[in-house]
């Protein structure tokens, strides 16, 4: 890391920080002492000359991030999705960000393409519009296949920009090794693991060829899904700086007027958005997490469709399993079992009391049951849930962290089509179904089939395991100790035979 690089770009930030009026803000954040609160305010003062204005339009923190660029565009909206780190409010503060900056020319766009594709692309588009979208790392271009004539979307990644992510990044790993030598009460935040993650996240989207992907994974999940499309990868025109896709065509999710317009029932869609996300994420574990009204349109039929594949989330099987069970839990108020579902999974440590946390969940659900349909919020309860477990001991999931952030903006999407939605009565059907699938008989079964044919891999090598233990055992045990082989051998034949019949059960099903 160069010093002096970092140093300069982090007293910049300092400074926009500190004319925006953010400071102050990201130092509550941070919990940061106030010794190295004089120290930063102390430097920051005298170079505000070098600060960058920003819209005076815009919250102070979200202009200064904007004003400060992509990299620092990109951070605050990663940030957003870890209220953990830094508090509620500065989350919800960081979720308004916009990442619209000025587009660069449809030459350079053009040039893109030929040195990704390595075909002129002239030659590959009969059509190469203006910008239609331009974000902190990539712009979209809406296009033509001179081949086929279909309509498709190109996204471009902005020149330039892994290097220019890559000085930013270089000063905030900086930052963070200050922050944690200068306030060692700071480490429980985890700064450093903050820019790794975020390290992590703006690594995979500078790659297109992951969102591609995760793009067509995310459509084979959900092709059965009535009502939802997932635009489809032409991957002969994709590469690690370009991305092709289908062109999304319908009306603005966000824009009620044009809804209304085109005679879309805006009541289902809104039960809709929130059914087809909680799919995704307990059916399937893998949910588009940047589910606001700008990546979503509304197709003439009526189908909802989604794009901007950057960020996904990923959650796996058995946290599907319990965070469905301490969702039904809630439904059913049941707050025993949710508390007990919490200790069996290992989220809250052994040596706490399982009836005092089952009083503290009640005390997080009553009041929201309690509210009109139209305020309930499953968000708000993973919220007072997350904040209850804590105070347990429970230490931070990032998944979970980011299934709640995500859960915030789906319920704002479906609040913004019908204000009157009943989270609850929509969220109902899918957990239920849910858990009879995945947690009933037929999933123990199915969970049983999988172990047995996970182990029928290994029967080639079984006589080989047998004899090498057998005859470690027989030149470590002493003479007067009875050898294990017989237990050995009646616990292979017994599990091969589980294993045969187990095998037969699953060929069946």
């Amino acid at each position: 890391m160069r010093g002096p690089h970092n140093l300069i770009r982090l007293i910049r930030t300092g400074a926009t920080l500190e004319r925006a009026g953010a400071m102050e803000a990201v130092l509550d954040a941070f919990e940061a002492p106030r010794h190295v609160r004089i120290v930063l305010r102390t430097l920051a003062w005298p170079f505000q000359w070098l600060a960058i204005k920003g819209d005076t339009d815009v919250p102070p923190l979200p202009r200064a991030l904007t004003a400060l660029g992509p990299a620092y565009i990109k951070f605050g909206q990663v940030l957003s999705t870890r209220p953990d780190v830094v508090g509620a409010d500065l989350a919800t503060q960081l979720r308004v960000l916009q990442d619209k900056l000025p587009p660069f020319s449809v030459a350079e766009a053009k040039a893109e393409v030929a040195r990704e594709l390595g075909l002129d692309a002239d030659s590959v588009f009969s059509e190469f519009s203006e910008p239609v979208a331009a974000a902190s790392i990539a712009q979209v271009h809406r296009a033509r296949l001179a081949s086929t004539g279909e309509e498709v979307a190109v996204k471009v990644l902005r020149p330039g920009i892994e290097r220019a992510f890559r000085k930013d990044v270089d000063a905030f790993y900086f930052a963070a090794n200050m922050i944690a030598a200068l306030s060692p009460a700071s480490r429980r935040l985890r700064p450093i693991e903050v820019i790794e993650h975020f390290d992590g996240v703006v690594t995979g989207e500078l790659d297109l060829r992951l969102e591609a992907a995760s793009a067509s994974e995310f459509a084979a999940n959900t092709a059965e899904d009535d009502g939802f499309q997932v635009p489809t990868v032409n991957w002969a025109y994709s590469a690690k700086r370009v991305m092709t896709l289908g062109w999304a065509e319908g009306t603005p999710i966000g824009d009620n007027a044009a809804l209304d317009a085109a005679g879309h029932d805006r009541q289902k869609l809104g039960a809709r958005v929130l059914e087809l996300f909680l799919n995704h994420a307990l059916r399937d574990g893998f949910f588009h997490a940047d589910m606001h009204q700008g990546n979503m349109k509304v197709a003439a039929s009526g189908d909802i469709i989604a794009y901007d594949f950057g960020i996904m989330g990923h959650i796996d099987e058995y946290t599907r399993r319990v965070y469905a069970e301490i969702l039904f839990g809630f439904i059913q108020r049941d707050y025993k079992r949710v508390a007990e579902v919490h200790f069996e999974a290992g989220y809250v440590p052994a040596d706490q009391d399982v009836d005092e946390f089952a009083r503290a969940l009640r005390a997080v659900g009553e009041p929201i049951f309690g509210m009109d349909a139209d305020h309930i919020s499953m968000g708000r309860l993973l919220n007072y849930l997350f904040e209850v477990t804590e105070r347990f001991g429970m230490e931070t999931r990032t998944e979970l962290i980011l299934l709640q952030r995500t859960m915030v903006v789906v319920e704002g999407v479906a609040r913004s089509l019908d204000s009157r939605v009943n989270i609850w009565d929509v969220a109902k059907p899918v957990v239920t179904s849910y858990i009879r699938d995945s947690i009933g008989p037929r999933a123990v079964l199915g969970d049983l089939v999988k172990t047995a044919k996970i182990l029928a891999r290994f029967g080639p090598r079984l006589p080989g395991i047998v004899e090498a233990t057998l005859i470690a055992q027989s030149e470590t045990a002493p003479a007067e100790t009875p050898r294990p082989w017989a237990w050995l051998i009646g616990g292979v034949l017994i599990g091969g035979l589980a294993t045969g019949a187990l095998m037969m059960v699953g060929f069946t099903l």
